[in-house]
Parts: C-alpha cells; sequence; structure tokens
C-alpha cells in the first residue's frame, strides 16, 4: 500500500510521522503515462504501516491511496490461448438463385 502526495513537503511530513512511530517508509517519485513535465510528478510513500494509519494521514494531507497489489505482475499474468477465427465469411442473406 502506498499514498500518493502532489506536495514534496507534504510527503515529507507524512514519510517523518510514519517513520517517528517506527514504520519503515521509502519515498519515490511516482510517472504515470502522458506526463512529460518532471516537476509535476507526484510523491509516493510505500510503507509497512496498517493500511487504516496510511489512510488517516492520506485524508488529512489531502492525497490518496494507491494498492501496489491491485495492479497485476506481467511475469504472472494469465495468457489465455487466442479465439479461433472462422474459416469463411458469415452469409448475412439467403443463398443466391
Amino acid at each position: 500500500m502506498r499514498g500518493i502526495f502532489f506536495d514534496e513537503d507534504t510527503a515529507r511530513e507524512v514519510e517523518r510521522l510514519l517513520s517517528g512511530d517506527g514504520y519503515e517508509v521509502a519515498l519515490s517519485r511516482v510517472t504515470y503515462a502522458g506526463e512529460d513535465d518532471d516537476e509535476d510528478h507526484p510523491w509516493a510513500i510505500s510503507t509497512d504501516a496498517p493500511a487504516l494509519a496510511l489512510e488517516l494521514l492520506v485524508d488529512r494531507y489531502d492525497g490518496w491511496l494507491d494498492d501496489e497489489a491491485s495492479e497485476p505482475d506481467p511475469a504472472t499474468r494469465l495468457v489465455l490461448p487466442p479465439t479461433p477465427l472462422p474459416q469463411a465469411p458469415k452469409r448475412l442473406h439467403g443463398r443466391p438463385d
């Protein structure tokens, strides 16, 4: 579980609070598709703190929760076999005379 914040000072404050309570905290930048300005990337705080504690801080400091577990791991992704294609075109009308 990680918390996402747009302001660096806010992210550092949340990092300080969580580490002060004895939790492991990692601070990083998040890059989303389509964002080209390096200065506008939000800050992510990954932690081993309980989800409730992080959720309270996210609400307090106007961020949002990002559940990393909801993102599928490409290495373990289920790959289905391709759908068989028809061998001939479908007839939309009756047979020609």
